[in-house]
């Protein structure tokens, strides 16, 4: 990738690459974001615009890959954030999560599909199915039984490992559990 930024556009809580090559790009990167309109990418070879999710576009910028603008200005790291604060529950505790696991060279997107955060896959989307379904718990929320057999029957329904993230946002650090299930 060029030491060039690749412009997005923020409107209405989406991130948009308008730049076709650009979004192609950045797709090739890491499977970041989602060709509008086609939800299995079978190639980074798509003809349409890229949608990024917000912690996808928080952590882009903070790596120096991405700079993001909303009505004609662009938007720093701090606003950004700020912006997604507003918007989206426990995003501080979520992009930590998001971003260890990215460091850690793991592909993350969004979970809702699977009742999560995150989908997390080793590979990447098309290339293997995810291995991991994470949902981010805040240190001091409670989880019931009942919460973890849930999420675990999910898990193991669509063959994945069940993991709580849980991230210390003093010290930038998580905690993660994963859960495996045993037939007796």
């Amino acid at each position: 990738m060029s030491g060039e930024k690749i412009r997005a556009e923020l409107i209405h809580g989406t991130v948009i690459v308008w730049d076709i090559e650009k979004g192609r790009e950045l797709y090739r990167l890491g499977f970041y974001g989602k060709p509008l309109g086609i939800s299995k990418p079978k190639s980074p070879d798509f003809n349409v615009p890229l949608i990024l999710d917000i912690i996808e576009a928080v952590y882009l910028v903070e790596k120096g890959k991405l700079e993001v603008y909303e009505g004609g200005k662009t938007l720093s790291l701090r606003e950004l954030m700020e912006y997604a604060k507003q918007h989206y529950e426990k995003i501080e505790e979520r992009y930590l999560a998001y971003k260890d696991l990215r460091d850690r060279g793991f592909i993350v997107t969004p979970g809702i599909k699977f009742g999560s955060d995150f989908a997390v896959y080793k590979i990447g989307p098309g290339l293997e199915h995810a291995p991991f379904i994470v949902q981010v718990k805040s240190a001091d929320e409670n989880i019931s039984a009942l919460d973890i057999i849930r999420s675990g029957r999910l898990a193991t329904t669509v063959r994945k490992y069940f993991t709580i993230a849980i991230p210390h946002v003093d010290s930038k650090k998580v905690t993660y559990v994963l859960f495996e299930w045993w037939r007796a």
